[in-house]
Formats: C-alpha cells, sequence, structure tokens
C-alpha cells in the first residue's frame, strides 16, 4: 500500500479552496481512495465555505476569493 500526497480544489460559490490530502494506493480495485479524516477534512472546507466560514476553511486549506472577469 502507497501513500501520495495531492492538493484537491473545492469550490463553493465565491471561494475556492486548495485541500492537501493523502491518496492511499492497494491493490485492490478501488484505488486511489482517501482516508476517513481527508475525507472529512474535504466536506468541512466545503461546509465551511458553504456559510462563507472563510476563517475555518482557512485553518484546513489555502482559501481563495473568486473574481469573475467580464470580456
Amino acid at each position: 500500500m502507497n501513500k501520495r500526497r495531492q492538493t484537491k480544489l473545492v469550490r463553493e460559490g465565491a471561494y475556492a479552496a486548495e485541500v492537501e490530502v493523502e491518496l492511499i494506493e492497494g491493490e485492490g480495485g478501488w484505488a486511489p481512495y482517501l482516508s476517513l479524516d481527508d475525507a472529512h477534512k474535504l466536506d468541512e472546507v466545503r461546509e465551511a465555505l458553504r456559510r462563507g466560514d472563510v476563517r475555518t476553511a482557512s485553518r484546513l486549506a489555502r482559501v481563495f476569493s473568486l473574481t469573475p472577469l467580464s470580456a
């Protein structure tokens, strides 16, 4: 079983976040997969951004404010 770090992007409304997670690669058919803790971390960041709670999200991830550009 191998593990490797990867950055997952989460986008909610006017915010985006880069969340560092660890992917687990095994011999089984569903690899790669996340640990339960990393899955909860992604969900927590997503819920915090949905509420507009940037402070909580920024404790777990790098948070960015998205600004649309007009053509």
